[in-house]
């Protein structure tokens, strides 16, 4: 045995993933506004853009812990 840990250990991270559709279909009852304006959007809109941008950076974050967790396994 190599002691390496196992896979459902080695990627909790991956959970992370699940945070933008959540956030983003969860939030919207909240959100259903037109007023406050953000940036010239209605609420939602800018919600749904902002979490557009956010799960980029989230699937961004999860490839690097990825990324280095396969290079600690080498």
């Amino acid at each position: 045995m190599t002691g390496s840990p196992t896979p459902a250990r080695a990627r909790r991270y991956r959970w992370l993933a699940l945070l933008p559709p959540v956030a983003l279909l969860g939030g919207i009852p909240f959100v259903n506004r037109v007023h406050p304006l953000v940036l010239g959007l209605p609420l939602l809109l800018a919600w749904i853009v902002g979490w557009v941008i956010a799960t980029s950076a989230v699937m961004g974050c999860v490839w690097m812990l990825d990324r280095a967790r396969s290079r600690a396994d080498r």
